[in-house]
């Protein structure tokens, strides 16, 4: 069923979806009154059977609702830029594995290094990619993607979390399964670019809190990672 989300929730049953949405159920999907479709709005699906369609605006009434399936922990990934368009890879994969908010880092090895206004140009388009493998994955929020930080103001977020993790692949590790993730509601995954994190950088997130956890003997592209350890995480959670 068609997936769309709303910030507003239906008033006397009703959605009314306009712009790209509206466009997209009526000249895209080339769908009909009567036709079924699900709205998203506050972590609630609502199941809805359309009632009017043009191409500017769209009315659906509400059949039923239901809490959205979020994963049960809220996970924050800091990914550090990566080269050319790995990050729109990492972002689509990790939302679709149910990652909660995307923070691009800068760390000392991260070749690619856009400055805030080349950055922001890219922003509009990693938001989309958010939503769009949010819609394709069934989630119940859009996950947020934020502007790029440094890594000390990623550690300086870290008292947010229940837990927090750096991926880390030098001696004085431990593996993701003994991290103690039973009972963390929110956690924080520090990823870093195709060279890693510097000795000093990951010395400095563990005396932030952080736990240093590594992923087995193979070592994985930065793009494979975050991935790999976001399905760990789900999997030892009970969300995947």
């Amino acid at each position: 069923m068609p997936r769309f989300f709303s910030d507003t929730p239906p008033a006397a049953g009703e959605f009314f979806i306009v712009g790209e949405d509206a466009n997209h159920i009526s000249r895209s999907l080339r769908m009909r009154v009567g036709e079924l479709i699900t709205v998203c709005c506050g972590g609630v699906d609502y199941a809805c059977t359309l009632k009017k369609i043009t191409e500017t605006a769209v009315a659906a009434s509400v059949l039923s609702e239901s809490p959205s399936k979020e994963p049960s922990v809220f996970v924050t990934l800091f990914q550090a830029m990566p080269k050319q368009d790995k990050l729109e890879e990492i972002l689509q994969k990790s939302v679709e594995l149910g990652a909660g908010e995307i923070v691009p880092v800068m760390s000392r090895r991260c070749v690619s290094r856009p400055n805030g206004e080349r950055f922001d140009k890219k922003a509009e388009r990693l938001r989309k990619i958010s939503l769009s493998a949010a819609k394709q994955s069934g989630r119940g929020i859009i996950p947020e993607v934020s502007g790029i930080i440094t890594f000390e103001s990623c550690l300086a977020r870290l008292p947010e979390f229940d837990l927090s993790l750096i991926l880390y692949e030098k001696e004085g590790g431990i593996r993701l399964g003994e991290a103690g993730l039973g009972g963390a509601k929110r956690i924080a995954l520090i990823v870093g670019p195709e060279g890693g994190f510097e000795p000093d950088e990951a010395e400095a997130a563990v005396r932030a809190g952080a736990k240093r956890v590594w992923l087995g003997d193979r070592i994985l592209r930065c793009e494979t990672a975050p991935l790999a350890a976001l399905s760990v995480i789900m999997n030892l959670t009970g969300n995947l």
